[in-house]
Formats: structure tokens, C-alpha cells, sequence
């Protein structure tokens, strides 16, 4: 054990931060029991009007104000901490455990986080421009808070990091290719991880046996074909720019449009990235990125938000059908994240039709609402589809401990 590590004891709690492109999560969580001490979310940083949710000794409080960066937003977060009693800088900690986007070939399991990581992870950025800086916001700000407590960096593309070579090769120059690093990574494995794990649990099955396609629907959006527990393939690729159609980015699109937007309509290569990333997906379509919103714009009849509803789910279903092929025995199919979770409509619709695939979803059981695993097909159907809340704030949490 190093000494920066002496003493710390498995039970010792954990505080993750979850910074992603327009959100923050923060949560002190116990790894081996899963008890949280407290936590919240902040939403649409960046946005006009954004908001945050901390909760703490069984009280919930909210705040409706401009978050302009992430900096803010955990400004705000530590204010609520001290509010309720709890001095986060002299907690009993174990670690801050840090969800960062992108690893590329050089993390692929929890890392201690320092200097020379913090410039890798920094260098990493032009990968993932909406997430690996405002991951490192988030590092620096608990390095100056909590110097004394090691802080761990868990990558969202670890858990891809073995995607057979067919999934993770792009059909270009191997010379290129080689020297700068491209390839299919994958995102959000933190989620995947957890969930296939608890979708295995819940099903009562070893986590080896099962074959399984986790849906990770949320701002950003990602699926995953999981094969005797050993990810196969996922639509995220080089970038999280990659796969199914999101809040603000476009997914899939044809790389000569890039091209065409080049050499016709005079975009920069900043103006296409700001394009694609966030003036895209929903955003782009129907002026609206919240799923939420979305959903009432559709109720009162508005036609371009139906129009983008209908590209999100022409979108998944193509993911599903093309992993239900490359996994050849699909056992089961999962929903989470934030519309995956809650967005009743999209689960009925993303696999309308598929009864003589298997999949038969109980309509009474999907308009269920709840925060606990919970299964939405018939008792009957060959497949079981599943709806398991992420929680990826205790996935990070127990591998950071494990490091520690």
C-alpha cells in the first residue's frame, strides 16, 4: 500500500463527481454498503436558466439559477454540503472518484490521478471536447479542496477497452489509422458495466452466461451488445459523436457531408464541430434537447418535434436489430439513463412490433415508474426486457475504492 494511501479503510466513503457536457452529478456514497450520505445533479449548465437538486439528511432542496460552467455548478453543490452540516473537506474520505470520458488507448482501468495524468487526460480532450475538460474541472477542483485524499480517475472507455478488432477497426489507411490513434473506444462503460451487472443479478443468472443489449438513453446516447458477459460492440466510436441520435449531437451521419459542408457551404472545421456537437440530435431538429420538453412540443401537435421524435427511434431500433444479429441469442434488453429510464413512450415504441423477435412488452408494466430494477416484458416473452436505473456514482465509487 502506498502512503499516500495508508490507513484508508474499505468502508470509508466516497465522493464521485460525474461531470458531463450540461450536467454535474456529485454524490458521497459508502462503496460496500451503496449508502449515500448525500448527493444531487445539476442540470442544463451553460443554459439561460439551469438548475440543482442536492439531497442530504432525508431533505431534498432545489435551486433555480444560471450556472454558466461547471465550475459554478460545483461551487454551488459544496455551498449546500456546508449548508446541511457536512464540511466536505474534513470528511472521513477514502477518494474522490472521478468519472472521466475518455481514456483512449492509455487508461483502461482506474488510474491515480496525477500531474502527468491530468496532462494526459488534458491532451485526450480534442477527443472528446464536450467532456474531458469539464472532467477536468472537476479533478482540479477537488485536488484544491481535498489535497490530503487521493483522487481516481475511472474512464468511461475502459469497459471497451477489448472490443474484438472487426468492432473496433475503421475501414481506413492502417498507417493512419496507427498514428493517430483511431479507433472505436466507446463511452459511457461506467453504465454499461453496472447495468448488464444488474440486469444479470436480477435475473438470477451468472453475469458470463447472459447475452445482453444495454440501451444508455440519456442527453448523450449509447448502446452496447454484450456477449458471455464481454462487450462486443457499442455505437459510440472514436468520439462520443458517434452512433445514436442525442440531445445536442448528430450521431450517425455520412463523413462526405463534413466534407460537402467544407468545400460548399465554407464551415470551418470549428463551425462543423460546434455543428455536430451542439446544434445536432434533438437540438438540432426540433430546437428542443430536453426529452421532456420534446414530449409536451409532440402533445400540442408541434410537427418538427414529431419529426425528430421519429429519427431518435428509427435510430435505436437499427442498434437493436443490428446487435440482435451480431449476438445472435439475445437474453435480455435494458433501459437506462434519464429517457431510457422515464420515457415510457420510447421503450414502447423502440421495440413496437418485434413479437416475432421474442420481444413482448407489458404495456401495463412499462407505464410503471420507479427507481428500482424492474421488468417491462410479458412473463412469456423469450426476451427480457428490463428497465435498470444506472447508477454509474456507485460503479466509480467502488472501483475507486478498490484502487485505494
Amino acid at each position: 500500500m502506498s502512503q499516500v494511501n495508508a490507513g484508508r479503510r474499505a468502508d470509508q466513503p466516497v465522493l464521485v463527481v460525474n461531470a458531463g457536457s450540461s450536467s454535474l452529478k456529485y454524490q458521497v456514497v459508502h462503496p460496500l454498503s451503496g449508502d449515500v450520505v448525500a448527493d444531487g445533479i445539476a442540470e442544463r449548465i451553460g443554459e439561460a436558466q439551469s438548475s440543482i437538486t442536492h439531497t442530504q439528511n432525508g431533505r431534498t432542496e432545489s435551486d433555480e439559477l444560471p450556472l454558466p460552467d461547471h465550475q459554478a455548478a460545483i461551487a454551488r453543490a459544496l455551498e449546500f454540503f456546508t449548508a446541511n452540516g457536512v464540511d466536505v473537506a474534513g470528511a472521513d474520505l477514502c477518494a474522490v472518484g472521478h468519472r472521466v470520458v475518455h481514456g483512449g488507448r492509455t487508461f483502461y482501468r482506474p488510474t491515480l490521478i496525477t500531474p502527468e495524468v491530468v496532462e494526459e487526460i488534458e491532451r485526450l480532450s480534442t477527443l472528446a471536447p464536450l467532456h474531458n475538460p469539464a472532467n477536468l474541472i472537476g479533478i482540479r477542483a477537488a485536488q484544491e479542496l481535498l489535497p490530503d485524499v487521493p483522487s481516481v480517475a475511472v474512464f468511461d472507455t475502459a469497459f471497451f477497452h477489448d472490443l474484438p478488432d472487426a468492432a473496433a477497426t475503421y475501414a481506413i489507411d492502417r498507417e493512419v489509422a496507427a498514428a493517430h490513434a483511431i479507433r472505436r473506444y466507446g463511452f459511457h462503460g461506467t453504465s454499461h458495466e453496472y447495468v448488464s451487472a444488474t440486469a444479470a443479478e436480477f435475473l438470477g443468472r451468472d453475469y458470463g452466461d447472459v447475452n445482453q443489449i444495454v440501451l444508455h438513453l440519456g442527453n448523450g446516447a449509447s448502446a452496447s451488445a454484450i456477449k458471455a458477459g464481454k462487450a462486443i460492440d457499442t455505437s459510440m466510436g472514436m468520439t462520443p459523436l458517434e452512433g445514436l441520435v442525442m440531445g445536442t449531437r448528430c450521431g450517425d451521419v455520412d463523413p462526405g457531408m463534413i466534407l460537402h459542408l467544407n468545400r460548399v457551404a465554407g464551415l470551418g472545421v470549428d463551425a462543423i464541430d460546434a455543428l455536430l456537437n451542439k446544434r445536432s440530435g434533438l437540438k438540432g431538429l426540433a430546437g428542443e434537447n430536453d426529452f421532456r420538453t420534446l414530449t409536451e412540443k409532440m402533445a400540442a401537435g408541434d410537427e418538427d418535434a414529431k419529426a425528430a421524435y421519429d429519427v431518435y427511434i428509427h435510430q435505436l431500433r437499427r442498434y437493436i436489430g443490428a446487435y440482435m444479429i451480431e449476438l445472435g441469442r439475445v437474453d435480455v434488453i435494458s433501459f437506462t439513463a434519464g429517457v431510457g429510464e422515464n420515457a415510457a413512450s420510447v421503450r414502447a415504441d423502440g421495440l413496437a412490433e418485434l413479437e416475432n423477435y421474442g420481444i413482448i412488452i407489458d404495456p401495463d408494466r412499462n407505464a410503471v415508474r420507479s427507481k428500482e430494477p424492474r421488468r417491462i416484458s410479458t412473463d412469456d416473452s423469450p426476451v427480457t426486457v428490463l428497465v435498470v436505473p444506472t447508477n454509474e456514482e456507485l460503479e466509480i465509487a467502488r472501483q475507486s475504492a478498490e484502487l485505494v
